[in-house]
């Protein structure tokens, strides 16, 4: 079962290539005819351990059939080492192989190798081409479409980064099998979130479906239709709206608070999709409370991210106070004003500029 998404963006367009066993294609596809990235040039493979014990021989292995020239770099797994001193590692490998602006690096793991990795390649040599190969449910629904790249900053996620619209982006469902089940979750999140502000027939799906907390309960078909729904909803806003002028941003419902959550709790106690999990709930309270959209929206939401068992409460010790201050330095604040995408019913979302500090001091406290 193939499926080739469009993602049109103007001077930048690429496909969404989700095919079972497609890591095996990789250079291929790469190599096609036109090509996207000439046969003999450079590539660097840059991935973490446990990712590339599982797939990195098969996907150099894909690439040198080809005619490319693979080099790798290996990072330590973790939200926390997404920071310039791991893009000055990546460079630091192109430099000694010499990697040339007709060359490109291969992302091959999940969300934070495909944000260092994509900014290590807008900044090589003033930009070279990345190609995404996402390896967890969250990288292939989210974080791997739509070019935005980057690292974090002490103060705050997300806070240097780069445009970089990659080449291809290359889906291998197959490669789930080894994705530990938090993770798994995690990315569920987010396929909840565009279920939320965009695709009222795949929070529908989510609903039907008996369990969702582990890929082994959820068969072939369904999990097919959530990463088309989830892969096309993504491709419809950054068509649109590439740089995040307006339409985009309701990408974020979710992650204002969520990235709050994560910073504050040192990137280590919970995982970006736990964090979106535990935002949604916080701005899905202040629609409520803003009578934006009612309890029984509310209820639905609350009971999908239940059924896949995300946290749906603050972590214990977290400060309301903190996240408030947090918020001042998410780079949604516009002119000292945090910006709240909210819903306002099942499949459609828009951005607040009305929400006060009293509204998210209230949700936060029920939580």
């Amino acid at each position: 079962m193939k499926t080739v998404i469009p993602v049109p963006i103007p001077q930048h367009p690429y496909e969404i290539r989700i095919a079972p066993a497609g890591l095996d294609y990789l250079g291929a596809w790469l190599a096609g005819e036109p090509p996207l990235i000439r046969p003999g040039q450079k590539l660097l493979l840059v991935s973490n351990p446990v990712v590339f014990k599982h797939y990195g021989e098969r996907a150099i292995a894909s690439l040198t059939q080809a005619g490319y020239k693979v080099c790798q770099c290996i990072l330590p797994a973790g939200e926390r080492y997404k920071t310039l001193r791991s893009i000055e590692k990546i460079h630091t490998v192109a430099f000694e192989n010499r990697l040339e602006r007709g060359s490109a690096m291969v992302a091959l793991g999940g969300g934070v190798i495909g944000d260092m990795t994509g900014f290590a390649a807008a900044t090589w040599l003033r930009g070279i081409a990345v190609v995404q190969v996402p390896t967890t449910l969250l990288a292939m629904v989210d974080a791997s479409i739509g070019g935005k790249t980057g690292v974090n900053h002490p103060q705050g996620k997300n806070l240097i980064g780069a445009f970089h619209q990659p080449r291809l982006v290359l889906i291998d469902p197959q490669v789930l099998a080894t994705l530990p089940g938090r993770e798994f979750r995690a990315g569920m999140a987010e396929v909840i979130k565009y279920g939320v502000i965009w695709d009222d027939d795949l929070f529908t799906q989510l609903e039907a479906a008996q369990r969702l907390d582990q890929q082994k309960f959820i068969g072939e078909e369904l999990l097919h239709s959530i990463l088309t729904h989830s892969c096309q909803a993504k491709a419809d806003v950054v068509s649109q709206d590439e740089k995040e002028a307006g339409l985009r941003a309701i990408l974020n419902y979710g992650h204002t608070i969520g990235h709050a959550v994560e910073s504050l709790t040192g990137y280590r106690q919970v995982n970006h999709g736990e964090a979106v999990a535990i935002g949604m709930v916080a701005a899905g309270a202040i629609a409520r409370d803003m009578s934006l959209w009612d309890q029984a929206a509310v209820d639905r939401q609350l009971a999908l991210l239940q059924k896949t068992k995300l946290p749906t409460k603050l972590p214990e010790g977290l400060n309301v106070d903190e996240i408030l201050i947090a918020l001042r330095s998410d780079k949604k604040v516009q002119a000292g004003t945090v910006r709240f995408v909210l819903p306002e019913r099942i499949g459609k979302a828009f951005v607040s500029n009305e929400v006060t500090d009293d509204l998210v001091r209230q949700a936060l406290a029920r939580m």
